[in-house]
Protein backbone atom coordinates (compact mmCIF):
# COMPACT_ATOMS: atom_id res chain seq x y z
CA UNK A 1 0.00 0.00 0.00
CA UNK A 2 1.16 3.63 -0.94
CA UNK A 3 2.36 5.67 1.96
CA UNK A 4 0.00 8.24 1.40
CA UNK A 5 -2.93 5.56 1.30
CA UNK A 6 -1.71 4.98 5.01
CA UNK A 7 -2.35 8.63 6.16
CA UNK A 8 -3.77 9.22 9.81
CA UNK A 9 -4.69 12.63 11.41
CA UNK A 10 -2.02 13.58 13.87
CA UNK A 11 -2.39 17.10 15.38
CA UNK A 12 -3.56 20.47 14.04
CA UNK A 13 -0.96 23.50 15.11
CA UNK A 14 -1.70 26.79 15.21
CA UNK A 15 1.52 27.89 16.30
CA UNK A 16 5.15 27.23 15.21
CA UNK A 17 5.70 26.00 19.04
CA UNK A 18 3.20 23.68 18.13
CA UNK A 19 4.62 21.96 15.52
CA UNK A 20 5.74 17.84 15.91
CA UNK A 21 9.26 17.54 15.88
CA UNK A 22 10.95 16.72 12.11
CA UNK A 23 10.94 12.76 11.71
CA UNK A 24 11.59 12.45 7.87
CA UNK A 25 10.29 13.74 4.79
CA UNK A 26 7.39 15.90 4.71
CA UNK A 27 5.11 16.77 1.89
CA UNK A 28 2.76 19.82 2.17
CA UNK A 29 -0.02 21.03 0.47
CA UNK A 30 -1.14 24.50 0.18
CA UNK A 31 -4.06 26.35 -2.31
CA UNK A 32 -6.61 29.56 -2.37
CA UNK A 33 -9.58 28.84 0.25
CA UNK A 34 -12.27 26.76 -1.27
CA UNK A 35 -10.02 25.12 -4.03
CA UNK A 36 -10.49 21.63 -3.28
CA UNK A 37 -7.23 21.09 -1.31
CA UNK A 38 -9.09 18.40 1.20
CA UNK A 39 -11.00 16.64 -1.56
CA UNK A 40 -7.85 16.23 -3.55
CA UNK A 41 -5.95 15.07 0.11
CA UNK A 42 -9.10 12.27 0.92
CA UNK A 43 -8.61 11.24 -3.36
CA UNK A 44 -4.91 10.75 -2.91
CA UNK A 45 -5.14 9.09 0.54
CA UNK A 46 -7.52 6.82 -1.41
CA UNK A 47 -10.41 7.79 2.07
CA UNK A 48 -13.33 10.19 1.78
CA UNK A 49 -13.03 11.78 5.34
CA UNK A 50 -9.46 12.19 6.56
CA UNK A 51 -9.42 15.81 5.55
CA UNK A 52 -11.64 18.24 6.13
CA UNK A 53 -12.31 21.35 4.79
CA UNK A 54 -13.73 24.90 7.12
CA UNK A 55 -17.73 25.35 6.61
CA UNK A 56 -16.47 29.02 6.64
CA UNK A 57 -13.58 29.49 3.64
CA UNK A 58 -10.84 31.26 4.86
CA UNK A 59 -10.98 30.74 8.51
CA UNK A 60 -9.31 27.45 9.30
CA UNK A 61 -5.91 28.88 10.97
CA UNK A 62 -4.05 25.52 11.38
CA UNK A 63 -1.69 23.52 9.90
CA UNK A 64 -2.79 19.87 10.26
CA UNK A 65 -0.39 17.28 10.16
CA UNK A 66 -0.91 13.89 9.17
CA UNK A 67 1.38 10.73 10.04
CA UNK A 68 2.18 8.62 6.55
CA UNK A 69 3.13 5.58 7.23
CA UNK A 70 6.84 5.61 8.17
CA UNK A 71 7.51 7.18 5.06
CA UNK A 72 6.97 10.80 6.39
CA UNK A 73 4.32 12.95 6.99
CA UNK A 74 2.11 15.83 5.01
CA UNK A 75 0.94 18.76 6.03
CA UNK A 76 -2.02 20.31 5.11
CA UNK A 77 -1.81 24.27 5.39
CA UNK A 78 -4.44 26.39 5.60
CA UNK A 79 -5.92 28.32 2.21
CA UNK A 80 -4.53 31.10 1.08
CA UNK A 81 -6.55 34.49 -0.90
CA UNK A 82 -9.54 34.96 1.05
CA UNK A 83 -10.44 38.72 0.55
CA UNK A 84 -12.85 39.07 3.42
CA UNK A 85 -11.26 37.22 6.42
CA UNK A 86 -9.26 40.28 8.46
CA UNK A 87 -6.11 42.00 8.43
CA UNK A 88 -4.91 40.28 11.66
CA UNK A 89 -5.95 36.60 10.56
CA UNK A 90 -4.37 37.01 7.47
CA UNK A 91 -1.08 38.24 9.56
CA UNK A 92 -1.25 35.44 11.65
CA UNK A 93 -1.40 32.93 8.78
CA UNK A 94 1.79 34.64 7.00
CA UNK A 95 3.84 33.90 10.55
CA UNK A 96 2.41 30.37 10.57
CA UNK A 97 2.99 29.40 6.97
CA UNK A 98 6.16 31.31 7.20
CA UNK A 99 7.65 29.87 9.86
CA UNK A 100 6.84 26.44 8.39
CA UNK A 101 8.64 27.23 5.37
CA UNK A 102 11.66 28.53 7.21
CA UNK A 103 11.45 25.87 9.69
CA UNK A 104 11.23 22.40 8.57
CA UNK A 105 14.34 21.50 6.97
CA UNK A 106 12.38 17.98 6.02
CA UNK A 107 10.20 19.42 3.44
CA UNK A 108 10.43 16.83 0.50
CA UNK A 109 7.76 19.02 -1.62
CA UNK A 110 4.86 21.12 -1.75
CA UNK A 111 2.06 20.78 -3.80
CA UNK A 112 -0.23 23.99 -4.98
CA UNK A 113 -3.75 22.98 -5.67
CA UNK A 114 -5.03 25.70 -8.34
CA UNK A 115 -8.75 25.97 -9.66
CA UNK A 116 -8.31 24.47 -13.68
CA UNK A 117 -10.92 26.65 -14.84
CA UNK A 118 -8.72 29.65 -13.19
CA UNK A 119 -5.14 28.99 -12.74
CA UNK A 120 -2.48 30.98 -11.50
CA UNK A 121 -4.46 33.75 -10.17
CA UNK A 122 -2.99 36.66 -8.67
CA UNK A 123 -3.03 35.09 -5.22
CA UNK A 124 -1.38 32.17 -6.31
CA UNK A 125 1.25 33.82 -8.23
CA UNK A 126 2.23 35.59 -4.98
CA UNK A 127 1.92 32.61 -2.94
CA UNK A 128 4.46 30.55 -5.49
CA UNK A 129 6.88 33.85 -5.57
CA UNK A 130 6.56 33.81 -2.08
CA UNK A 131 7.26 30.35 -2.12
CA UNK A 132 10.74 30.65 -4.46
CA UNK A 133 13.28 30.98 -1.98
CA UNK A 134 12.19 27.68 -0.59
CA UNK A 135 14.42 24.50 -2.18
CA UNK A 136 11.73 21.97 -2.26
CA UNK A 137 10.23 20.43 -5.80
CA UNK A 138 6.97 22.23 -6.84
CA UNK A 139 3.96 19.87 -8.08
CA UNK A 140 0.66 22.05 -9.56
CA UNK A 141 -2.20 20.00 -9.13
CA UNK A 142 -5.16 21.97 -11.21
CA UNK A 143 -8.33 20.67 -9.30
CA UNK A 144 -11.76 20.36 -10.53
CA UNK A 145 -10.66 19.30 -14.42
CA UNK A 146 -14.01 17.60 -14.60
CA UNK A 147 -15.37 21.00 -15.36
CA UNK A 148 -13.73 20.96 -18.29
CA UNK A 149 -13.82 19.40 -21.61
CA UNK A 150 -11.07 17.27 -22.71
CA UNK A 151 -9.81 20.39 -24.89
CA UNK A 152 -10.06 22.46 -22.84
CA UNK A 153 -7.70 20.76 -20.00
CA UNK A 154 -5.17 20.14 -22.49
CA UNK A 155 -5.35 23.72 -23.49
CA UNK A 156 -5.30 24.67 -19.77
CA UNK A 157 -2.34 22.48 -19.13
CA UNK A 158 -0.53 23.94 -21.96
CA UNK A 159 -0.86 27.42 -20.88
CA UNK A 160 -0.12 27.07 -17.24
CA UNK A 161 3.13 25.21 -18.10
CA UNK A 162 4.26 27.89 -20.25
CA UNK A 163 3.48 30.67 -17.61
CA UNK A 164 5.23 28.98 -15.23
CA UNK A 165 8.28 28.31 -17.43
CA UNK A 166 8.28 32.00 -18.19
CA UNK A 167 7.98 33.14 -14.82
CA UNK A 168 10.89 30.87 -13.76
CA UNK A 169 8.68 29.40 -11.64
CA UNK A 170 9.90 25.80 -11.78
CA UNK A 171 6.65 23.32 -11.38
CA UNK A 172 5.60 20.22 -12.50
CA UNK A 173 1.97 20.65 -13.39
CA UNK A 174 -1.00 18.10 -13.70
CA UNK A 175 -4.35 18.04 -14.52
CA UNK A 176 -6.55 16.62 -11.21
CA UNK A 177 -9.60 15.89 -10.39
CA UNK A 178 -11.02 14.31 -7.41
CA UNK A 179 -14.80 13.41 -8.62
CA UNK A 180 -13.37 11.82 -11.72
CA UNK A 181 -10.10 10.28 -10.56
CA UNK A 182 -8.26 12.14 -13.35
CA UNK A 183 -4.41 12.90 -12.61
CA UNK A 184 -4.56 10.96 -8.49
CA UNK A 185 -2.53 7.94 -9.58
CA UNK A 186 0.36 10.34 -11.03
CA UNK A 187 0.21 12.85 -8.44
CA UNK A 188 0.19 10.06 -5.64
CA UNK A 189 3.56 8.38 -7.47
CA UNK A 190 5.32 11.73 -7.36
CA UNK A 191 4.84 12.13 -3.94
CA UNK A 192 5.97 8.85 -3.53
CA UNK A 193 8.69 9.71 -4.93
CA UNK A 194 9.81 12.67 -3.39
CA UNK A 195 9.30 10.66 -0.09
CA UNK A 196 11.65 8.11 -1.10
CA UNK A 197 14.22 10.81 -2.43
CA UNK A 198 14.38 13.23 0.22
CA UNK A 199 17.81 12.76 2.22
CA UNK A 200 17.53 13.80 6.03
CA UNK A 201 19.32 16.50 7.11
CA UNK A 202 22.56 16.52 8.19
CA UNK A 203 22.59 16.60 11.91
CA UNK A 204 24.04 19.68 13.31
CA UNK A 205 22.73 21.84 11.02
Amino acid sequence: MSPIQQARFLLSAATVQDFPSEAGPELAFAGRSNVGKSSAINALAGRRRLAFSSKTPGRTQTINFYALGDAGRLADLPGYGYASVPQALRASWDALIGGYFMGRRTLAGVVVLMDARHPLTKNDRNFLEWLRPAPAPRLVLLSKADKLSRAERAKTLAATRAALDAAALSSEVLVFSSNSGEGVDEARAQLERWLANKKPPEKGN
